[in-house]
């Protein structure tokens, strides 16, 4: 028998019994279906990482309050130890570094007239249009005299301008933050929301408001440093390191509590965490496939039982033992197929659901698609390799008197 031939066959028997065969494929496609949107969002993850880390600048560091992650988790007054001396002291003596940002963020909601949203609150300095590679489109940015005597004036990300402003020109405006007015003297030109984050859903106003006017506090979030240079990387960390130790009066045999981390190692820790979500939802795949593959062989063994005098006819006219193994292997075969490319569909649907519900960035890699139709088809090669052996092994004459 032809191979064509025993596709033909195999659809047949599969088109006989619909329902059954839909049943026996869901296992299949349910786990391919997890691999294709796992991986997409993983994926996602990755370029949205990777832009982010080539938008910034690959010379950028970033302190914040708090032992290292991998250290511990520190105490709570470790968690508040950055301060604008803190800043200062980098700024006034730094040599492997130049522009120092401060930043002190929050959510809060922000009003205009009888429009509301609620969004990110970030106070910084100038340098923050360089360490955070941030443009203004219109207006102007808050300068250091502002900051000085704590004035009340914003400038606001494209999203807030959309979610508050329709046709007015926001330049010129008032909103409120938490009851407080600012005057708008900016907006930011547009970056783009990109997976987890919206650079463009905030609203900046100079770190000194930020702290005393808006949030009362006497502490920073953040502290953002880019090196003179990428080679310098290294060497800038270090010193920020020993100049920050100083500031704070620690031993050299204790734990700092603030951690300078660059840009790589962001990437390193959030793909860490990608990973991890994505293996774990491949493992319930695998349990899937599995799951699909036996629920195939046991469809297959009760296929064999059925077709007991069928076999024994073809055997008695002629049919070889390969020639029964063959048309059960490809009945096997086709079932995990059929599933791995609806599973492919159901995984490309699941990454659009994603994207459109929670605004993750998803891509879905051809190569996973492959990967995927292939483990569809060893797996209804292997757990039907078994029902085909045993219905290729019937002898002709006792096929022939099976009831």
């Amino acid at each position: 028998m032809g191979i064509l031939e025993s596709f033909a066959n195999a659809f047949s028997a599969l088109l006989a019994n619909k329902l059954r065969s839909l049943l026996t494929m869901l296992g299949v496609i349910i786990g391919v279906g997890a691999i294709i949107t796992t991986t997409s969002i993983g994926e996602g993850a990755k370029a949205d990482v990777t832009e982010r880390i080539q938008t910034l600048g690959a010379n950028i560091l970033a302190v914040r309050p708090g032992q290292s992650r991998f250290r511990g988790r520190g105490s709570a007054d470790a968690r508040r130890s950055l301060t604008v001396k803190d800043m200062e002291a980098l700024e006034a003596r730094g040599q492997t570094f130049g522009y120092v940002t401060p930043e002190v963020s929050s959510r809060a909601q922000v009003k205009f007239r009888n429009k509301n949203t609620n969004t990110t609150i970030v106070g910084t300095s100038p340098a923050y249009l360089v360490t955070a590679n941030f443009t203004v489109e219109k207006g102007r940015f808050f300068t250091d005299s502002e900051i000085r005597y704590r004035d009340r004036v914003c400038v606001l990300g494209k999203t807030v301008v959309d979610n508050l402003f329709e046709t007015v020109e926001p330049v010129g405006q008032t909103v409120k933050i938490k009851n407080v007015g600012f005057h708008v003297v900016g907006v930011m030109k547009e970056k783009g929301a990109s997976g987890w984050r919206n650079p463009d859903d905030q609203v900046f106003i100079p770190y000194s408001t930020a702290m005393k006017r808006v949030f009362g506090e006497d502490y920073l979030s953040s502290i953002s440093i880019q090196a003179n240079d990428g080679k310098l990387l290294e060497a800038a960390e270090t010193e920020v390191t020993e100049l920050l130790r100083k500031e704070h009066k620690i031993a050299p045999n204790k734990e700092p509590d603030f951690h300078v981390r660059n840009q790589a190692e962001f990437m390193e820790t959030l793909e860490e965490s990608n990973q991890t979500f994505t293996n774990l939802i491949l493992g319930i795949a695998v349990v899937s496939l599995v799951v699909g593959g036996i629920g195939i062989m046991n469809i297959m063994l009760v296929s064999v039982t059925e077709r007991t005098k069928e076999i024994g006819l073809r055997k008695a006219v002629g049919a070889q033992r390969s020639d029964i193994l063959a048309q059960f292997l490809v009945e096997s075969t086709s079932l995990a197929l059929i599933g791995g490319i609806v599973g492919i569909g159901v995984g490309i649907a699941g990454a659009e659901l994603v994207t459109s519900f929670w605004e993750w960035r998803t891509l879905v890699s051809p190569m996973y698609g492959i990967i995927s139709f292939v483990v569809s088809a060893l797996v209804g090669i292997f757990f039907g390799a078994y029902p085909a052996w045993k219905a290729a092994k019937l002898h002709p004459i006792d096929a022939l008197r099976h009831e």
